[in-house]
């Protein structure tokens, strides 16, 4: 029934997902006051920050990801398993997952955040993320595919459309992955197809509101946009997108046409079935100020499935990493307090501050005290992410990564491994495809 857990005489907390929040707390987590199963669909957990590296070819994707069971080497009374957890039984304290059911005494929610397409079922289908290890990878095969067709089609504006890049969103992911693309287009793809036309290449960002990285600084926000359009990237403000069909994104001012969409417009909570009705507008989980889900005694959420109804007039925490991290810890040592019978702390956010990065000696850095861009902003935030990495061989792989790209602009990444996955299939034969046809 428990899946191969052994029952021993102390409370069992289980925690759902192995992101910052799961992996901070379960580190924290006393283990002579308490058995811990840590539940996941994936053994390994994934440093998203860099996701778009892998994305555009300048990171190996094990680079950003480590073993959850390594993490844990040697940790008493702690227990992985892999698998999916369908949903939850409050009531009863059972949690339901595609290998069995599993009790707890006490259950931690920390399952992330997932895409929000804000109901574009085209959007949704035809569209790249980059939410998941698999996605980021799909979408460097895909990034990479397009100038191989590029390459080989007599049609022009098959071409026009395998060259066009067309990202939503101009918050950190959508604008780091655009000056990414940006220096590959200006340092690296003239040199891999020396056939093609690379100045036709065409990369934008489109964004709703009146500036990018909204959340950030005016000062900074300006910076990235001059550091963006420096480098070549067209950045398209005040426009939303109303539709795309897989070649022809629509907005509410201008056409592109393009066969690559990526989507980093929004995201919501992805919580467990069976909490549907502890859910604000964003699919987040309602908790209190101690991350304790409203109405329930013994379950939490951390990280950005969760929203403290206090903060943000009941919006909750920006869905940062840091959040997530700085919750784990806390609730953590809230746990462990709770074991010895002391009352628990009110979790309190300490902002350390923002960054983003749009390419070599290019970001911008917003701390408490002092906000600041260019070369020194980049190392900066080349240093903090370092750091976070979680595994001395990361660290060292990313840092030896970043230093032969810095000299050579050329890591020799630029493979396609597998078959790509296309939601959309080009009309290569002049001819009309079925649904069944684009399916398969």
């Amino acid at each position: 029934m428990n899946l191969n857990i052994p029952n021993i005489n102390l409370p069992r907390i289980v925690i759902i997902g192995s992101g910052f929040a799961g992996l901070k707390l379960a580190k924290e987590l006393d283990v002579s006051k308490y058995q811990i199963v840590l539940l996941d669909k994936n053994n390994y957990h994934t440093f998203q920050p860099l996701m778009y590296q892998v994305a555009s070819a300048s990171l190996e994707a094990n680079s950003i990801i480590y073993p959850i069971r390594k993490a844990f080497k040697g940790k008493e009374h702690f227990h992985f398993r892999l698998l999916k957890v369908e949903s939850v039984d409050t009531e009863n304290n059972i949690i339901k997952t595609d290998k069995g059911v599993l009790d707890y005494d006490y259950l931690v929610i920390a399952t992330g955040a997932t895409t929000n397409f804000f109901g574009m079922k085209n959007i949704q289908k035809y569209g790249y993320t980059m939410k998941s290890l698999l996605e980021s990878l799909n979408l460097r095969n895909i990034m990479i595919q397009n100038f191989e067709t590029a390459l080989t089609t007599a049609d022009k504006m098959e071409r026009k459309r395998s060259m066009n890049f067309v990202i939503v969103g101009g918050g950190a992911s959508g604008i780091e992955l655009a000056g990414a693309l940006a220096e590959l287009k200006n340092h690296v793809l003239p040199l891999d197809y020396p056939d093609l036309d690379i100045h036709k290449m065409k990369i934008h960002v489109i964004e709703a509101s009146d500036k990018i990285l909204p959340s950030m600084s005016t000062n900074s926000s300006k910076k990235a946009q001059f550091f963006l359009e420096d480098l070549g990237v067209n950045i398209w403000l005040n426009t939303s997108v109303k539709e795309y069909d897989g070649k022809t994104v629509t907005t509410n001012n201008v056409k592109f046409e393009t066969y690559t969409l990526v989507w980093s417009a929004g995201v919501m909570g992805a919580p467990i079935r069976k909490i549907e009705d502890k859910l604000n507008n964003n699919n987040r989980i309602i908790t209190d100020k101690f991350n304790k889900v409203i109405g329930l005694e013994n379950v939490f959420a951390l990280g950005d499935v969760s929203c403290i109804k206090e903060v943000n007039e009941g919006k909750g925490h920006s869905m940062l990493g840091s959040v997530a991290g700085q919750q784990g810890i806390c609730l953590g040592k809230n746990l462990n307090m709770l074991a010895e019978n002391k009352k628990m702390k009110p979790f309190k956010y300490k902002d350390k501050g923002t960054m983003a990065t749009i390419g070599r000696h290019r970001a911008v850095v917003d701390l408490p005290f002092i906000k600041f861009s260019g070369v020194f902003a980049w190392f900066v935030w080349m240093f903090l992410h370092l750091l976070l990495l979680v595994g001395y061989r990361n660290m060292l792989v990313v840092f030896i990564d970043w230093c032969w790209n810095y000299f050579k602009y050329d890591n020799a990444l630029r493979i396609i491994i597998g078959k790509a996955k296309r939601p959309f299939v080009p009309n290569t034969a002049k001819k009309e495809f079925s649904d069944k046809e684009v399916k398969e």
